[in-house]
């Protein structure tokens, strides 16, 4: 029993060179042979990747991958150590969110942040209210934030009877589909979702997994962070999977399988190297058993 081979030809190996665009535009963002040190800890080592309008690129791997340090140098806050990150071909060196927003890059991170009790067009418009009038007259345009909120929200299939309802009404999967949502409105080019689905239920996941979709289809570069590749591959064009900070495989979708991707998730080489160490020793044949189902699933 061998671990499924993967031998595309999109699949990169560490500092492998990046391929075009298939329009021949520049991509969105491009990631090349990108490092962070801190001191003398290497966090990320020689990783690219690249991320095109209306594709998700999903990046997995599990703790310590490195997942979190490439989600800080993408969203402006962590300046990478080497290689080159470029937007619309020009590189860049980002040095702060409000960079990287300004850039059309928006972060939504799994841990968002909100007052229970304020209502879901406040949050919406959280920081850049719309308002009316001049100098001492200007107030804020309630209405018109209303609307629009109920507009987009509605644009993207989520349809709530009222927008007054306090944010902490909804549940962690609306609240996320809310964020991206909001992301769209205010201009962003290119989506990073971190862990979306983390500690949600199969049907919030597939609430979240919808709207990554529909960011897609209106034309968004999403990066969607995860450790689990059952969510990654339904929405997925390209997967990049990290293990201690490097890359130990870069796929189109047409080149892997989901059970591909999971066997290198699950550390398939290792687990093919302590099934052959047991079986040799005739010993826990149980065992042995159960890591050849799981790389064959």
């Amino acid at each position: 029993m061998s671990t499924p081979s993967v031998n595309a030809p999109s699949a990169k190996a560490p500092g492998a060179s990046v391929t075009p665009n298939s329009t021949g535009a520049p991509h969105l963002m491009q990631l090349i042979d990108v490092g962070k040190d801190y001191g003398s800890i290497i966090a990320l080592k020689d990783v690219s990747l690249e991320v095109d309008s209306g594709r998700v690129t999903c990046v997995l791997g599990d703790n310590g991958a490195g997942k979190s340090t490439l989600i800080k140098i993408l969203a402006g806050l962590h300046k990478h150590t080497s290689g080159e990150l470029k937007i619309m071909g020009e590189e860049r060196h980002l040095s702060s969110p409000r960079e990287a927003l300004d850039a059309g890059i928006a972060a939504v991170y799994q841990d968002l942040a909100v007052v229970s009790l304020m209502p879901i067009w406040r949050n919406f418009f959280l920081g850049s209210e719309l308002t009316r009038g001049h100098g001492p007259l200007t107030r804020l345009d309630v209405k018109e934030m209303k609307r629009v909120t109920k507009a987009e929200l509605s644009s993207m299939g989520i349809d709530l009877r009222d927008v007054e309802q306090p944010v902490g009404t909804l549940s962690g999967g609306e609240r996320q589909c809310v964020a991206i949502a909001r992301a769209v409105y205010f201009g962003a080019k290119a989506l990073i979702l971190d862990e979306p689905t983390a500690a949600l239920g199969v049907k919030q996941s597939g609430v979240v997994l919808r709207y990554i979709i529909r960011a897609r289809d209106r034309g968004l570069g999403v990066i969607f962070i995860t450790h689990n590749p059952h969510h990654a591959y339904p929405v997925g064009d390209r997967f990049l999977l990290l293990k201690r900070g490097q890359s130990i495989g870069y796929y189109e979708k047409a080149n892997i399988t989901l059970g591909e991707l999971t066997a290198q998730m699950a550390g398939g080489a290792e687990l093919e190297e302590l099934a052959h160490e047991l079986q040799s020793a005739g010993e826990h044949d149980d065992l042995v058993k159960d890591i050849h189902s799981t790389l064959d699933e």
